[in-house]
This record gives structure tokens, C-alpha cells and sequence, in this order.
């Protein structure tokens, strides 16, 4: 018998959270502050950021949270354009209203003006995954920007600067606008491109900004989270990427889409406890709640992992997931799409429902909490085995995990020991990272890297181990004959951007 084995300790969790935000310094030190606004299927947001230019490090200034379902009912006319995924329905009008109640009601509460101390608004939304078509993705690009504008968000707040004179006084020495231009890696890797310029995955940029909020998240920890990497975003959809370990830019050589929050939820909305439409597992958490690991959790996770399908998207799906997907423009990047769906594009949510009834009726409230913690921890590990066997993750790969499905709970712990039982690595401690409001320091970093700002002592480009890539970037920069990207005066009108505030990716 091996003892050393048998009396090995439990791999410690990573799990980054900066420290409260001291609004005392706010005036004193040169904090970059950035909204960032998200409206998902589930909760739409403002979260405000505040990054030290000095160290890099973001720090959590206010989150205001609501409930998507509650979006204030369609007026008369007014054209409903999308749904939820839980059916809700959305007009331009009442996305723009809720946008600017929230970001409002986020810079009371932070004791902030919209005018005066914000720097960057950066504009996010999970609902991809029910829209069908161009129309509807400008139509709610443009309803973002409109709740934004209305809140009294200058529009040079969602635009990019062209020149170092575009850019705030205090922080010019922080820029290296002049040294390099953003060319649309974030935090050191491009994003996928279909040969039309078509994206490859619907919600590949909300996939970008949680893989850029990952690695700024896990400066709090002793994970170094650059490439190659692997990011899993667990909200309401799934969304990630894995990139390659190339310098100055990596690229993105996987993408993760499907369901994912939606799972728990299904399971939950069998139960009673919540709406059977629009219930959420956030409705009944209870951080009190020891949840129970036992054997009857783990044949009740074991029943939820069937009906889950994981798997390498095939060539003929358009939707996987419920999110739309260009196989063919992805095999043809060299992307390789990974998916996690219950039946096909959802088809058999209602199965995990009547899970979530046997389980409730039976059972008790802490092995449902328990069952959940035990069948996501197994999701996210089915996905990094997806991607060890399609060659794009590898002992080299770091992983992170954020998003209320992947880090809510003891989720994290139970993460970490699935993913060690893959033999990847031989302290999975020092190489996996759970991090939480991803998207949130996306943005924050996304709003630095389009203004052209960094911190070369603390960089977040570059390869795991490595030093800053500035000269590298550079010399590639001066290789290629690529101009910036002009700016829009009107960000209400961009429709390709909506993550990146009116400026349009190549």
C-alpha cells in the first residue's frame, strides 16, 4: 500500500479576491476606474472597477446586481426582439432603462460621479445565446449603448483614444501609446476569425474579456495565469478559451460554449422551491447550508452527468447550446470548439428537473447543494479531458474558473481534486486559479489594453514564467503595416462591438 498516497492532503484552492477598495486613496493614488456593464440571462450588473497603475492590481470598488427576469414589462409599442434564455422578453427600450438604473444605482452606492470619476465603460451581454440573427445582436448592442448614454455616460468614455493627447493628464505616463497600438489582443491574444470575419462562436468575445479578468484575478494568488491557458466561464452559459503559447500575441486555438449555470438551475426548478421558468439556483443558496457529499449526492450527480453531453462541436451544428456557432469557420482557423449541451440545444432541461423533483421530495435541501457542487465539478473537468484530447491543453495550460456555477459553494475544492485525478499536473494547486467577477475585470483590462496601458513590471501578456513582451510587441507592431482602427463618434451605432464600446474588431 502506498501510505504516502493514502495520507497525501487535499490540494488547496486558489481562489482570488482582492481586498475592500480604501476610497480614501481614490484622490491620492492613480486609480483607473471602469464600468463594466453586463447584462446576462440571468443577473445584468454594473461592476466598478479600480485599478492601481502603479502595481496593475484591480480592486472591486461596487457590484450592483439585479435580476434579468425582472426587466420592466414591453410597452405599447414596442418591439420585443429577443428573449432570454428563460423566456423573458426584451425590447430595446427596457434593456436601455435597466442599463441606466443600474449604472446609476452603482455609482451611488460607490459615492462616484458618472462624469467626473469614471475613465472606461465597457459593455458585456450573455443573452447571445437567444439570438438569431445580425439584426438582433445590433438592435441589443445599440440598447447597451443607449441605457449608457442616458445614464450621462460621456460618449469619448466608450471610444478608445487615437493619441496620447485623448488620454486623461494623470495618466500619461502609464500609456505606451506611442510605443504600440491596440490590434485586438487583450491581454496578449487575438481572438478567432472566420475567413469572412465572421466570429466563430457567438459569445467568443464574452469568452475574451473572462480570459483577460482571469489573468488579472489571479495577481492575487501565486498562479501565474498567462499563456497558454484555459479559461471557463460558468454564468448562466458557458463561454472560454484555451490559447496558444506564441509570442508577443498567442492565439486562440479553442473556444468553450453551451450551458452551464443553466444546468444547476434546471435541477432547481424541479424542485418547487423556485419559478419553473425563470428560477435560479441563486434564489435558494444559503451559504449556511453545510452542503452533504455523500453517496446519495454522487448518484444523484452522477444522473445529472448523463444527461450531459460534453463534447468537440459537430461540423453540422449551427447552435450548440443554445449558442450559434460557424463550425466550419472554426476548423478553418484551427479552432477547436468545445461544447457542453443537455440533449440538443437544451432539449432535455426538463429531464434535469425531474432530477431536481425526486431529489427535493426525497431528500433534503444539503444533498441538493451537495449533488450540484458534485456534478459541475465534474462538468468542468469533462471539459479540460475534452480538451487534453484534441492536443490544446497540456501540462504546460493554465486553467481558471470563474462565473456563479464554477466558483459558488465548495465547488472550487471539488474542481481541483476532479482535475487532479486527470494526471495533468503535479501540483494542480499551483496551476489552476478560481477567480471571482471575471467578466467585470475583463473589462477593466480590456479598457487598459485599448488605451494602450500596461504595467511592465507585472505584465499580464506574455507566456507563464516570462517577462514583459513590450519590445516584442514593438517589433511586431512595426512589422506590420496596419493602421489603428479609426474612432466612432457615435457608439449608440457600432453594431460589431459590443463588448469593446464602439470599436469595431478586424
Amino acid at each position: 500500500m502506498n501510505f504516502g498516497r493514502l495520507f497525501k492532503s487535499k490540494p488547496t484552492p486558489r481562489i482570488a479576491s482582492s481586498p475592500p477598495f480604501n476610497y480614501l486613496e481614490l484622490r491620492s493614488k492613480p486609480y483607473y476606474i471602469v464600468g463594466s456593464v453586463e447584462v446576462g440571462n440571468t443577473t445584468t450588473k454594473c461592476v466598478l472597477t479600480a485599478t492601481d497603475m502603479t502595481t496593475g492590481k484591480t480592486f472591486i470598488v461596487n457590484k450592483t446586481v439585479k435580476m434579468t427576469r425582472d426587466v420592466r414589462r414591453p410597452k405599447a409599442g414596442e418591439d420585443v426582439f429577443a428573449h432570454t434564455i428563460n423566456g423573458t422578453p426584451l425590447t430595446k427600450e427596457s434593456i436601455a432603462e435597466l442599463v441606466k438604473n443600474t449604472l446609476i444605482e452603482s455609482h451611488e452606492r460607490a459615492r462616484l460621479d458618472i462624469k467626473t470619476d469614471l475613465h472606461f465603460v465597457v459593455r458585456s451581454t450573455g443573452v447571445v445565446a437567444e439570438l438569431d440573427s445580425p439584426d438582433q445582436v445590433g438592435t441589443f448592442i445599440q440598447a447597451l449603448a443607449k441605457g449608457c448614454l442616458d445614464a450621462g455616460v460621456p460618449p469619448r468614455l466608450m471610444t478608445p483614444a487615437m493619441s496620447i493627447h485623448n488620454i486623461l493628464e494623470k495618466f500619461r505616463r502609464y500609456t505606451m501609446i506611442e510605443k504600440v497600438i491596440f490590434m485586438g489582443a487583450v491581454a496578449s491574444c487575438f481572438p478567432p476569425q472566420g475567413s469572412t470575419g465572421v466570429e466563430v462562436v457567438a459569445n467568443e468575445m464574452e469568452g475574451e474579456l473572462a480570459t483577460a479578468g482571469i489573468k488579472e484575478g489571479s495577481r492575487w494568488t501565486d498562479v501565474d495565469f498567462r499563456n497558454p491557458c484555459l479559461s471557463m466561464d460558468f454564468g448562466t452559459t458557458l463561454d472560454g478559451r484555451v490559447t496558444s503559447e506564441e509570442l508577443p500575441y498567442a492565439h486562440t486555438i479553442g473556444n468553450l460554449l453551451g450551458l452551464a449555470g443553466a444546468i444547476p438551475d434546471a435541477v432547481v426548478q424541479g424542485t418547487g422551491l423556485v419559478d419553473k421558468m425563470t428560477g435560479a439556483t441563486l434564489d435558494i443558496f444559503d451559504g449556511k447550508t453545510k452542503p452533504d457529499y455523500g453517496k446519495e449526492a454522487q448518484q444523484y450527480a452522477d444522473q445529472i452527468n448523463d444527461l450531459v453531453k460534453i463534447e468537440k462541436v459537430p461540423l453540422s451544428r449551427t447552435k450548440y447550446g443554445l449558442v450559434p456557432v460557424c463550425p466550419e469557420a472554426a476548423a478553418g482557423n484551427n479552432v477547436v470548439l468545445i461544447g457542453c449541451d443537455v440533449g440538443i440545444n437544451g432539449s432535455d432541461l426538463s429531464k434535469l428537473s425531474s432530477v431536481g423533483s425526486d431529489l427535493y421530495q426525497s431528500k433534503s435541501l444539503k444533498i441538493l447543494f451537495g449533488t450540484l457542487d458534485l456534478a459541475m465539478a465534474k462538468v468542468a473537468s469533462r471539459l479540460v479531458q475534452v480538451g487534453v484530447e484534441e492536443g490544446i491543453v497540456t501540462k504546460n495550460t493554465a486553467i481558471g474558473v470563474t462565473g456563479r456555477a464554477g466558483i459558488s459553494g465548495n465547488k472550487p475544492s471539488l474542481i481541483i481534486e476532479e482535475i487532479e485525478k486527470l494526471g495533468l499536473y503535479d501540483q494542480p494547486e499551483k496551476n489552476v486559479v478560481f477567480v471571482d467577477d471575471g467578466l467585470a475585470r475583463g473589462a477593466a483590462v480590456m479598457a487598459r489594453c485599448m488605451n494602450s496601458m500596461g504595467t511592465p513590471k507585472n505584465p499580464l501578456g506574455g507566456l507563464r514564467g516570462g517577462r514583459c513582451i513590450l519590445k516584442e510587441r514593438m517589433d511586431y507592431e512595426s512589422s506590420k503595416s496596419s493602421a489603428p482602427v479609426p474612432q466612432l463618434d457615435r457608439p449608440e451605432d457600432d453594431t460589431q462591438a459590443y463588448f469593446v464600446g464602439g470599436h469595431k474588431r478586424n
